[in-house]
């Protein structure tokens, strides 16, 4: 019949509450995968940023998001991938499923929200909003602003702000931003990763 199904249409089953069930599984099962493969990850010294599961199709999608200090060569891609789908197919945790594995490092979009994630962005110029200016100790410092980190420790990060050195604590600052630059870091900053 020109235009039409062949097929009777099937009646729609009733959802009750089931988007939230799936999310709260989905959530179960990454963690679980996670569970498993971050000793795997750490064991070469990389740390584990996230873990995603998704449909392709007939197939499941296991993204492995990882990252360390170095950064994440295309080798030490390629040789966490071997390691990790050995660790993954012992414990057959994706099930009966067919799957691809892909395992990249996190690019520049990532929001800095750990002190590693900061101490990585040193030399970077990045957009923060600065949540509370008492907590920060800079009065008159607050809002969204952009400068460039100049060190990152376990309290907190220092920025150059427009010339000036300001020292922010991590609960004063919101997820931040590297901003993307055409050319290298400016070098008379005196940015190191150690704060020196």
């Amino acid at each position: 019949m020109p235009g039409g199904s062949r097929h009777a249409p099937k009646p729609r089953q009733a959802v009750t509450g089931g988007s939230q069930e799936m999310g709260r599984e989905k959530g179960r099962e990454e963690g679980r995968i996670a569970d498993i493969i971050r000793p795997v990850i750490a064991a070469v010294g990389l740390d584990l940023e996230s873990v995603r599961v998704s449909a392709a199709g007939r197939r499941r999608l296991l993204r492995v998001v990882v990252d360390s200090d170095q950064g994440v060569s295309l080798d030490d891609a390629a040789t966490i991938s071997r390691q990790l789908s050995a660790a993954l197919d012992t414990v057959a945790v994706m099930g009966d499923f067919p799957y691809t594995l892909e395992v990249s490092s996190p690019g520049v979009d990532r929001p800095l929200i750990d002190p590693r994630h900061w101490r990585r962005a040193v030399g970077r110029l990045v957009q923060v909003t600065v949540n509370d200016s008492r907590v920060s100790g800079i009065s008159g410092v607050s809002g969204t602003l952009s400068g460039r980190v100049v060190a990152a420790d376990t309290d907190g990060v220092t920025l150059d702000v427009e010339g000036t050195r300001h020292r922010f604590g991590y609960p004063a600052l919101g997820a931040g931003a590297v901003q993307v630059e055409f050319g290298p870091p400016q070098p008379e900053l005196g940015a190191t990763r150690d704060g020196h």
